[in-house]
């Protein structure tokens, strides 16, 4: 069977993050993914040759996901520091419940056990550092942030803050996890900028 046009393999890989999401690793089949593209199953067996194919491309699909996000929401935004609000909300997009949050962190936990799955987390993870660090960079040479501020130390901080809040908020569900996102990286953020940026912060919510 030839290749259906009109469904193209970054559809496909939308649509299998959206399964993750509803049944995570294990629940994913290529049925399910094919189900949700109008496709049948036959087909993605010859686009990627298997389930685990499927992961490996939305995967390495992810890390160049996260390459390109960050240049797009600079773009949308006045200030280095209001980019990285969005940029961070946008990193969880998707991951709108409790539920569907554990689904996609059973993923990161089978990427962590599986060393080609791994690279492609680790590129991810990468990625998404550089892009942090720059914006964080480039609102300390706009005078966002206060003088001598180590912006490479506060970029590994907004990581594991963006890490850690996902799941204390999947535990005690409360709000939603963009307002939880928001409120940890104000807090990280908020003895670093300069007074007369102060309602950046603010503006960025």
């Amino acid at each position: 069977m030839g290749r259906p046009r009109g469904v193209e393999d970054a559809v496909i890989l939308r649509a299998a993050a959206q399964v993750m999401g509803r049944v995570g690793p294990t629940g994913l089949t290529l049925a399910a993914v094919a189900r949700e593209v109008g496709l049948v199953p036959g087909t993605l067996v010859q686009r990627f040759g298997s389930k685990r194919g499927l992961l490996l491309a939305l995967a390495e699909q992810s890390a160049k996901d996260a390459g390109e996000r960050a240049g797009r929401v600079r773009q949308a935004h006045a200030s280095a520091l209001g980019a990285l609000a969005a940029l961070t909300v946008e990193s969880v997009a998707g991951m709108d419940t409790p539920e569907t949050f554990a689904h996609h962190l059973a993923f990161l936990c089978t990427d962590l056990a599986d060393p080609q799955l791994y690279e492609h987390a680790l590129a991810v993870h990468r990625a998404q550092g550089r892009a942090v660090e720059a914006l964080l960079a480039e609102a300390a040479g706009a005078g966002e942030l206060r003088a001598g501020t180590d912006v490479a130390a506060l970029a590994r901080t907004v990581q594991a803050i963006t890490a850690g809040a996902g799941l204390t908020w999947a535990l005690e569900r409360r709000g939603t996890l963009e307002q939880r996102l928001r409120q940890e990286l104000d807090t990280v953020l908020l003895p670093h900028v300069a007074p007369r940026h102060g309602r950046d912060l603010e503006e960025s919510r």
